[in-house]
């Protein structure tokens, strides 16, 4: 009996430090089994410092929460039609969320999935951008993200303001970009209701910017350019035409307005693309749903000017302008 008893003890301490060993191999039954690190992939429009600045500060932000994470940044080179093959890589890859820097990543991204988590930033308008009706600042599908959108009327006040003899302001902007179209249709409208004349400079690429920024500097007094990314890439030779023609510039973003402008009422890409950052992690920690989530806005643009091209122009600014470093 007492060998019975040994033997039955034998067997039961056998099959339960067989279990233990089964429960501490990390199977995913267990639960032990480390998780992969999350995958997020980056589409970025265009390398110009704007969009960089956004792209660092989402980073960062992400980074911080989730150090492990897999983070593949690609740019498209301003190319549109090379956001669809990025975003589809991403698709193919199953990463967890995709952040688009710029509205036609946007575009892309929307059009590539309708389940991956999406957060587009330096988006001036999504409801122009992705077709949205009456849009309410909730897009009810898997897109969220942050805006770049400055008070358009103050933009075009500011032309006013600073050069009050103005009679005809020219509109440089890429007709392949909806936010850059719908900049122009807010700016027009202000700007004519206080009776000013609009010329509309649309360009495709930058084959043609050069001609168009000389027809409209032959019609206009002063021109105003819109936080448009094309504009962006080109803003050096937007600069060798309008300094030439002494015709000042309004620009929509900081950026630009370095390079070719007199004056900005601008946003802070870098803070942007943290708050995206930060949207990013309640995504992916479960917090909040991308579909209800409203799009943020930067709460306090800011008024710029850039000394060094002001002095060119002789233009006197006002005390409430803060100096371009």
């Amino acid at each position: 009996m007492k060998k019975l008893l040994l033997v039955l003890l034998s067997v039961l301490v056998v099959l339960t430090l067989a279990g233990c060993a089964s429960g501490g191999s990390g199977g995913s039954e267990g639960g032990g089994e480390e998780a992969k690190p999350l995958r997020i992939g980056i589409i970025q429009f265009a390398p110009h410092v704007a969009l960089d600045a956004a792209t660092n500060g989402f980073t960062e932000v992400v980074k911080a929460a989730f150090p492990d994470a897999d983070i593949d940044l690609q740019n498209a080179a301003g190319d549109i039609a090379t956001c669809a093959p990025i975003v589809n890589g991403f698709v193919n890859d199953g990463v967890d969320l995709i952040m688009a820097n710029a509205t036609p990543a946007v575009q892309a991204a929307s059009n590539a999935t309708g389940d991956i988590p999406i957060l587009g930033t330096s988006v001036t308008d999504y409801g122009a951008g992705l077709g949205i009706d009456n849009f309410s600042g909730v897009t009810g599908m898997n897109v969220s993200g942050t805006s770049d959108l400055a008070p358009l009327d103050q933009q075009a006040q500011m032309i006013l303001d600073l050069f009050p003899e103005t009679k005809t302001v020219g509109i440089l902007f890429c007709s392949n970009e909806a936010n850059s179209k719908y900049q122009v249709k807010v700016v027009k409208e202000y700007l004519e209701a206080k009776g000013i004349a609009v010329e509309e400079g649309a360009f495709t690429d930058s084959n043609d910017i050069a001609m168009v920024v000389e027809d409209l500097c032959s019609k206009c007094d002063a021109l105003y350019i819109p936080t448009d990314n094309t504009a962006a890439t080109c803003a050096e030779t937007i600069a060798g035409v309008v300094l030439e023609k002494k015709v000042p510039a309004i620009c929509g973003e900081e950026g630009i307005c370095k390079l070719c402008g007199i004056a900005t009422l601008t946003i802070d890409y870098y803070e942007l693309g943290k708050v995206t950052g930060e949207m990013a992690v309640k995504v992916l920690k479960g917090e909040a749903d991308v579909a209800s989530m409203p799009i943020e806005y930067f709460p306090d643009p800011v008024k710029k000017f850039n000394p060094e091209i002001c002095e060119q122009f002789s233009v006197d600014i006002p005390d409430d302008f803060v100096a371009m470093e």
